[in-house]
């Protein structure tokens, strides 16, 4: 190989390595044939790119134990959040339980509509968390006042889907759950709260979950009522349909009460 061939070659595996592709051809180029200086110039290519190539190796392995302590360390907080939101259902013997049903039944009602896992798995965490804004409240929220709430306390309890996005917005791994969380209260018509949104801007998980969250609240015993069977709970939350509520999501969520074991 004479030096122009060999200054050609070294040239274009140069180019190769400077474009992150790796390969054999520069050990071809630290032959006795190669004319000098160019066998020299290849031999410090070869060290250089093992050393590279090592180093890639590397940081590779870091990245893949940074990804997995951030999982493990976003698992704890979704555990410890959703500890908190169970916590706050039990500070009232009505209550209890609540979230924990809500977030499992949003979720299978979002599976039962088509969704793919990871969008009922953040249907089913927003259930959960819905109500989480409410864990500053004062006791008194979680008192009986009969079938009326007084105003001030009326004004506190609007409050709570926005102060729950508040707690948990630094928490961007969450996804969409945190606007589930945000909107579960909005209604189709605009009606709801806090921001009054309609229809086009309701997501659909919050849909769910609102469907979910009455549910669970009309068949369960509250201060002001005594739980409903499953077909009244279902007849009311169809007359809210399609002013306030989704129609579809509500026939979803019928199909999975009546069949709990997917029978």
């Amino acid at each position: 190989m004479d030096q122009s061939q060999a200054g050609q070659r070294l040239l274009e595996v140069i180019r190769e390595i400077a474009e992150g592709h790796y390969s054999d051809r520069i050990m071809e180029l630290t032959r006795p044939e190669v004319p000098e200086p160019l066998r020299t110039v290849a031999e410090a290519m070869g060290l250089m790119m093992v050393k590279v190539e090592a180093r890639e190796y590397r940081l590779g392995q870091l990245i893949e134990q940074l990804e997995e302590l951030n999982q493990r360390i976003r698992q704890a907080t979704i555990a410890t959040v959703s500890a908190m939101a169970n916590a706050l259902a039990a500070r009232n013997a009505y209550t209890e339980g609540h979230a924990s049903r809500v977030g499992e039944l949003a979720g299978a009602t979002a599976r039962e509509l088509g969704l793919v896992e990871e969008e009922a798995q953040a249907v089913r965490l927003g259930g959960l968390l819905h109500d989480i804004g409410k864990i500053g409240f004062s006791d008194r929220l979680f008192e009986d006042h009969g079938q009326k709430n007084p105003p001030e306390l009326v004004k506190i309890i609007l409050r709570h889907p926005e102060v729950g996005y508040g707690i948990l917005r630094g928490l961007d791994f969450l996804g969409p759950a945190l606007d589930f969380v945000r909107c579960h209260h909005e209604r189709l018509d605009g009606s709801g709260y806090p921001r009054h949104l309609k229809a086009p801007d309701i997501p659909r998980g919050a849909l769910i979950i609102a469907a979910a969250d009455g549910y669970d609240a009309m068949t369960t015993d509250r201060p002001y009522q005594q739980g409903m069977d499953q077909q009244t709970a279902l007849a009311n939350l169809r007359k809210q349909c399609p002013h306030r509520l989704d129609a579809e999501v509500v026939e979803a969520l019928a199909r999975v009460v009546r069949c709990p074991d997917g029978q």
